[in-house]
């Protein structure tokens, strides 16, 4: 095991200090003052001017278009970061974009997403898009927000993300101006000119001017920003919560919102001498916050394997060299990520690592425990939701009697275990070890305007002040949280938010279909991948290989449409009339983990499906033929549920 107790905080002279004291220091500070009193840097441009500052020469930013080590890749100090995102501050002012106006990304990684994304930030508000949405979602999001301007991709072989922005901004009037980003430019010279003889032809049928964002970019002033960054707090950042078929859920992230993901973790999880290797997106919370948050108030370097991140071809095989050729300190991953790499050797020296940090969904027990003795490393797992800008919790790590938990809140965050009645009220704070809603007040909130449609909002709070979570879990006598399941139904595919109802108003539509209920069943390298349960109207006849293509065809989010399809007799209901979806995610637990002991050839199958005080959904296995504990255990590894055998 690696030995991370002791590390340099990022000031001369600074006392070396373990994670755990920076964190319970600031913890402490937060019972003598508030966030907003507080915190250290007023703006966005601030803090990357204080941070210029202090590192100027030193490596920000590093981003490959490819996942080969020997890849030159481009690299941005911390001077030339600052220089590129005033400039691009000033390019947003100088096309009509103020505080209150949006600048969307739809965009995949690459160092122009990061300065588009701060100096959306500096001039106005952003809003990175997936990309990977289909254009109908897109332009939805696109005309919630009243985004002014876009910033998306010219043309190139391989992704169809220009198409898709085109076609959005198509049907999305209030966008004037499309600033386009040329990957070609991480090209060595030849493939650069192969690529202006074989590249797609831009697409520009619609109404928005377009733009090369580096030409725009370059004639603006690089040394001071031409405006006034007013140090008033503010929107800074919109970010959808999942992909959606009809308007989507925006939710509105503050300026002191989102320095404090960055603060909290800045000298206690890393330093200037560190480099995360982050192949997460950045239109995900967990990047574009959190890690890149920290890196930037620490001084750190960030690296940003392929646009794609993990989903980069070659990242997974060539992950381990990246590690040596960065000499990356601290591993960003997500549990699917993880599995991945499981499968794959350790084969380049890595020992410049000292942990990972991994968030988005919930990691099972025995792939943290697998990834801990295949590395040496621990894993630092984090809890949080776009809806409070991101983080709630984060363990310490190499604490092996609190592995399943995620951790201690961060600091100025307070959690509640609160048992909430049907219509939203406060019944009664929960005691240690039992199992309620967890809710959360943070200084990542906006209470009454987290989303932007206002509707939305309603029964998003307890007492207008603690955001309800929709996670079930408890707190122990330490103070440590552990999840143990959800009250809210969204299914969570890799780290990705699928709201079942787009499932089940498209299947609804069917003639043959009385009633649909979507659920995630478990999957062991997604977590969860969305399934229907159907019932059908009397005296129908349809298969369920004609709903599945019924799915397909009237699903738009592809990685909505469900992986199986049951059609049941009756759908088990509550006494009020609503469909009772735990006894659907029993049944489903139940068939996956048979599925699984079948194919590995175990006599022992699933009797019950029952809940735990402590740890949730559990799978209650009986005891036929002579599988042994191990074998079992090995088989039902990757699940998030857990198992037991029958008493």
């Amino acid at each position: 095991m690696i030995d991370n107790s002791e590390r340099t905080g990022s000031g001369e002279g600074k006392k070396a200090m373990s994670m755990q004291e920076v964190l319970a220091a600031r913890r402490d500070l937060a019972k003598t003052t508030s966030w907003e009193a507080y915190r250290p840097f007023r703006t966005i441009h601030e803090m990357l001017s204080h941070s210029a500052a202090a590192h100027g020469d030193r490596p920000a930013l590093s981003f490959q278009l490819t996942s080969s080590p020997q890849d030159n890749g481009r690299t941005l100090t911390y001077d030339t970061l600052l220089a590129q995102v005033t400039q691009c501050a000033n390019l947003f002012r100088a096309h009509g974009v103020g505080p209150d106006d949006v600048v969307a990304l739809v965009m995949p990684n690459c160092c122009e997403t990061v300065v588009a994304m701060l100096g959306a930030m500096t001039a106005g508000i952003v809003n990175p898009i997936n990309p990977l949405l289909e254009a109908e979602q897109i332009s939805a999001i696109l005309r919630e927000t009243k985004a002014k301007v876009v910033v998306t991709l010219r043309s190139i072989p391989k992704t169809d993300i220009a198409q898709k922005a085109a076609q959005a901004v198509a049907f999305a009037p209030n966008v004037t101006t499309l600033l386009e980003v040329d990957l070609a430019g991480y090209l060595p010279p030849l493939k650069a000119g192969i690529l202006s003889v074989v590249r797609p032809r831009n697409p520009n049928k619609h109404h928005a001017r377009i733009y090369n964002f580096a030409r725009e970019l370059a004639r603006q002033p690089a040394d001071r920003l031409a405006f006034e960054d007013g140090p008033e707090d503010r929107v800074a950042a919109l970010f959808h919560t999942g992909g959606t078929t009809g308007t989507p859920k925006v939710a509105q992230h503050m300026v002191s919102g989102v320095l404090y993901q960055g603060w909290m973790f800045a000298d206690a999880v890393c330093g200037p001498e560190d480099v995360l290797l982050c192949p997460l997106p950045l239109f995900h919370v967990m990047a574009g916050h959190v890690a890149l948050g920290l890196a930037l108030q620490s001084g750190a370097q960030i690296v940003l394997p392929t646009p794609q991140g993990y989903r980069g071809e070659g990242v997974f095989d060539n992950y381990w060299k990246l590690v040596e050729r960065y000499q990356a300190s601290i591993a960003v991953v997500v549990p699917t990520a993880v599995a991945a790499l499981m499968q794959r050797p350790v084969d380049a020296d890595v020992s410049s690592l000292r942990f990972a940090v991994s968030g988005s969904a919930p990691m099972p027990m025995e792939l943290f425990r697998h990834f801990e003795e295949a590395t040496g490393l621990s894993i630092l797992e984090g809890y949080g939701m776009t809806e409070n800008t991101c983080m709630v919790s984060i363990t310490p790590g190499g604490d092996g009697s609190k592995v399943g938990s995620v951790g201690l809140p961060v600091p100025f965050c307070a959690v509640r275990i609160l048992d909430i009645g049907p219509d939203g009220e406060i019944r009664a704070d929960c005691g240690p070890d039992e199992v309620g809603e967890i809710c959360v007040s943070s200084p990542g909130m906006l209470p009454g305007r987290t989303y932007i449609e206002a509707e939305r909002n309603a029964g998003l709070y307890a007492d207008e002040t603690w955001l309800r979570t929709g996670d079930l879990g408890r707190l122990d006598a330490e103070g440590d949280l552990w999840i143990t399941g959800r009250a809210k139904d969204l299914i969570i595919r890799g780290g990705h938010n699928i709201d079942p109802a787009e499932i089940e108003e498209a299947m609804i539509a069917h003639h043959d279909v009385a009633l649909v209920a979507a659920i995630g069943q478990p999957d062991i390298h997604s977590g969860e991948l969305p399934c229907a349960y159907v019932e059908l109207v009397k005296g129908a006849q349809v298969t369920v290989e004609e709903l599945s293509e019924f799915a397909r065809e009237h699903i738009w989010e592809r990685a909505a449409t469900p992986k199986y399809v049951e059609i049941v007799d009756a759908m088990p209901l509550t006494m009020v009339g609503k469909v009772f979806k735990p006894e659907l995610r029993k049944r489903a637990i139940a068939r996956v983990f048979d599925m699984a002991l079948v194919e590995a050839g175990l006599a022992p199958r699933v009797i019950e499906v029952t809940e735990d005080r402590k740890r949730g959904l559990v799978a209650v296995l009986d005891r036929s033929g002579d599988a042994s504990e191990e074998a079992i255990a090995d088989c039902l590894s990757g699940f998030v549920p857990g198992w037991r055998w029958q008493d």
